[in-house]
């Protein structure tokens, strides 16, 4: 079964019934709650080590209410040569999207709540 994500709200997230207020990570096994990236509101290379690792067709990128979080050029270069297709929106429509791809691809959404 794929995680659903329910509903999002600024700070909050339910995913499967679960209520989250911390940034997530939802792989195909389970959601890594509290996720933080070394420099908040960058995407570094080094905070995305258990997305890579995790093989996704597609990360769905969350940037925040507000859309303040920025991917780090580097790290857009490393999911490309990882095979990996990006798609970044502020995170209610990341949420959207993240949805409707899990059901055909290998999705993970990394979502940040606030911002």
């Amino acid at each position: 079964m794929n995680d659903v994500i329910e509903s999002y709200h600024f700070g909050s997230i339910v995913i499967n019934g679960k209520e989250f207020r911390t940034d997530v990570v939802i792989l195909p096994d389970r959601v890594n709650a509290g996720w933080r990236r070394k420099e908040g509101h960058i995407l570094s290379v080094d905070d995305i080590k258990e997305i890579v690792d995790a093989e996704p067709e597609v990360l769905v990128v969350g940037t925040g209410y507000s859309g303040l979080m920025k991917i780090d050029r580097k790290t857009r270069e490393h999911l490309r040569s990882s095979g990996i297709r990006l798609i970044v929106a502020k995170t209610e429509e990341a949420c959207e999207i993240y949805n409707e791809l899990s059901k055909s691809k290998r999705a993970v959404a990394a979502l940040h709540l606030t911002c």
